[in-house]
């Protein structure tokens, strides 16, 4: 394996490698003809990378190559984009967190009913208490005829409610299936509001057969809040409001094309689909910027954030489970040197 630090104190001054994505420079169009002149840029760059013109590969090389023009383009683009923003995967995240609130309202409703049967059967030991006593203090037959009255009734209702009792319980039952089905289909993190580790490792595994297909790079990259800042806060609710304003950082400099994902424990990862190591290494270190530059505050102690990340590249000959070691073997790389923020591995052909 090798690896490739990055100090903080220091940039490199050689000249980064190409990136997969290779384009034509063109004369920018007048607002009227801007989009279609740079959806035939798009597709001109597709075509000379050898890739097939899908709607997935145009929409990641559309994202992609918008980050060469001006801000003027970038503005005029993606205003176009807004007005027919439709998002198949975050309907399905709105989805799943509304079946999620119906089945907590649920389980609200059968720990109320419960409740109130518990309270039924403590009102029958009461009033059998209560039937003793008057059974002791009076020889009245009208007194005792009202006490056998009362537990008639409650005895009869104590029927009903065992058999209502029962068929919640039933329905509770198969709600909590349907609730274990869909939390084993879910690809939402609901924490840390990203995509969860059954949905990156999917993602990752669809690369890996495109990699082997059309021959292009992408890379993974792992990020952890610093192991150094958790032991100096040592607050662990603290440490989870940092972690969540990772997860929102990670989600702001991401492209659409990008999968930001919780991995677990508060580990992230991002799937950068058709980036080289160089273009990776290029966004970890805008991250780490990013990230430096946010600032947190615990009572009256003002603290910067730090991540450590691992870098490594997706190839065709290795699992999904040997690429997510490799970056996360960069992880430990990165904290070898305390000079740096991120470290890459890659894996051996």
């Amino acid at each position: 394996m090798s690896g490739a630090l990055r100090s903080r104190t220091r940039r490199s001054t050689t000249d980064a490698e190409p990136t997969s994505i290779v384009t034509d420079k063109v004369v920018e169009a007048e607002p009227e003809g801007e989009l279609e002149a740079y959806s035939k840029e798009v597709l001109s760059a597709l075509m000379k990378d050898g890739l097939p013109p899908t709607p997935n590969n145009f929409s990641l090389y559309f994202d992609r190559l918008l980050e060469d023009k001006s801000q003027n383009t970038r503005n005029h683009i993606v205003s176009i984009l807004e007005l027919e923003e439709s998002n198949e995967d975050e309907n399905s995240i709105m989805l799943e967190q509304s079946l999620k609130q119906g089945f907590s309202s649920i389980k609200n409703i059968l720990g109320v009913t419960a409740n109130l049967y518990k309270n039924m059967a403590l009102m029958t030991k009461i009033l059998d208490k209560r039937k003793q006593e008057l059974e002791l203090s009076s020889d009245t037959q009208e007194t005792r005829n009202v006490a056998a009255s009362l537990e008639s009734d409650i005895s009869k209702l104590n029927v009903i409610l065992k058999k209502q009792s029962g068929s919640m319980k039933e329905m509770y039952d198969d709600t909590a299936k349907i609730i274990k089905n869909v939390e084993n289909e879910t690809i939402f993190d609901n924490q840390y509001g990203v995509y969860n580790k059954r949905y990156l490792m999917g993602k990752i595994e669809q690369e890996i057969e495109l990699i082997r297909k059309f021959k292009h790079k992408s890379s993974l990259i792992m990020i952890e809040l610093s192991r150094e800042l958790r032991t100096s806060v040592n607050n662990e609710k603290a440490i989870m409001l940092m972690t969540k304003t990772i997860a929102r950082l990670l989600l702001k400099t991401s492209r659409r094309s990008d999968t930001v994902a919780h991995y677990g424990n508060g580990v992230f990862t991002m799937l950068l689909k058709h980036t080289d190591i160089e273009s990776a290494k290029k966004a970890s270190e805008r991250l780490c910027d990013l990230v430096s530059n946010s600032n947190f505050f615990l009572a009256d102690r003002e603290i910067q954030l730090k991540i450590s990340i691992g870098i490594t590249d997706i190839t065709e000959n290795h699992s999904v489970e040997e690429i997510i070691v490799s970056s996360i073997d960069g992880i430990e790389k990165a904290y070898e040197n305390p000079k740096v923020d991120f470290a890459v591995l890659l894996r051996n052909s």
